[in-house]
């Protein structure tokens, strides 16, 4: 197994400022190639506390880089739906180059109404453009005189300067909730999955399809990727550890909660299951959530266990990415977490 570092940003203004959380952030992604993590990323998301402090991950990520030499810089993910895909192209191809070659794409669909809305992209169009736009950047990356006729897009031909730093391009990962995105194995693209979202049964089978789309389609197993993210709050006592995930796990159910309400309340084919989603936000109880492995939280050997029933249940072949500062936690709590973890939890799978 590999760790990775997750920064997905739950907070508002009143908490701590824009520039404070920046700071902090990038003070923590030094820490994490200095602890020897595998990769750290970032979201795309708009207007609200859940995540809205980081509308480009391209820029935050650029700054990672600059930061540092060796870990890997992906995003966890860019939205095609909301940017022309020459652009989107043109701007991670960049990042390939500032970082050396230590980009990891990672494109998702996009969730959220009021997102949709201010961009002006009905959320019905959602599969068929993040589809589309994943095609075209794939494409713009590894050809040249790219002619593109698409539903939403036609361009070219055109060729992209400037061209990846990594032939013939990025490694590209999809972003799933509940799908099992067999295509993204036929395909050769590699996974990242959010197991708070589903249940263990369910993610299991969406990863065993995904597994034998890949094998079918005579990829080399041993170069699949598939990341899986917790948020994870580890301390020296674990009944601080719990206590401090119980605040902010709540705070990030409220969160999400807001933003995603005109959504659970429609009716949406692309989105099915969500009207069931504010009636588990509103019932949602941490100890059940500890109990089911959806967060990690405790002291050293807990979140070791923690880890174990993960490996279990998933299987071996994994990269946990790890959401160690929520927003709001204080610089020192984070970077305990991330040394107690880096020191004292990841050898165990990795040694």
């Amino acid at each position: 197994m590999k760790f990775g570092v997750n920064f997905f940003p739950v907070i508002d203004p009143a908490q701590k400022s824009a520039t404070a959380y920046y700071d902090e952030t990038l003070r923590l992604v030094e820490l994490a190639e200095a602890l020897d993590y595998e990769h750290v990323q970032t979201v795309e998301h708009y207007f609200t506390g859940y995540g809205g402090y980081c509308p480009d991950p391209v820029t935050l990520l650029t700054a990672m880089a600059a930061r540092t030499s060796r870990i890997r810089i992906t995003t966890g993910a860019v939205v095609p739906a909301f940017t022309h895909p020459v652009k989107l192209a043109g701007k991670l191809a960049m990042l390939d180059h500032l970082s050396h070659g230590r980009l990891d794409v990672g494109f998702g669909r996009g969730f959220l109404p009021t997102e949709f809305e201010a961009f002006g992209v009905p959320m019905d169009e959602s599969r068929a453009r993040f589809d589309e736009g994943v095609a075209a950047c794939v494409r713009l990356w590894s050809e040249e005189d790219v002619v593109f006729e698409g539903r939403f897009h036609r361009f070219g031909p055109v060729t992209l300067l400037p061209r990846p730093y990594q032939a013939p391009h990025p490694p590209v990962f999809i972003a799933s909730a509940t799908s099992a995105e067999s295509a993204a194995g036929t395909a050769g693209h590699h996974l990242q999955v959010v197991p708070s979202v589903t249940s263990a049964e369910q993610l299991s089978g969406m990863l065993q399809k995904y597994r034998a789309a890949w094998d079918e389609a005579g990829h080399d197993p041993a170069a699949r990727r598939i990341q899986i993210k917790y948020t994870c709050y580890l301390a020296d006592d674990a009944a601080e550890a719990r206590r401090t995930g119980e605040f902010y796990e709540r705070s990030y159910i409220d969160h999400m909660t807001h933003a995603v309400e005109p959504l659970a309340k429609g009716n949406r084919a692309d989105y099915p299951g969500y009207e069931k989603f504010l009636e588990k936000a509103r019932n949602y109880d941490f100890a059940a959530s500890l109990a089911a492995n959806k967060v990690y939280a405790g002291d050293v050997d807990q979140v070791r266990a923690q880890l174990e029933r993960t490996r279990e249940e998933f299987g071996a072949d994994l990269t946990v990415s790890l959401q160690f500062n929520p927003g709001g936690l204080a610089y020192g709590r984070a970077a305990r977490a991330m040394e107690l973890f880096a020191q004292e939890v990841a050898p165990s799978f990795t040694e």
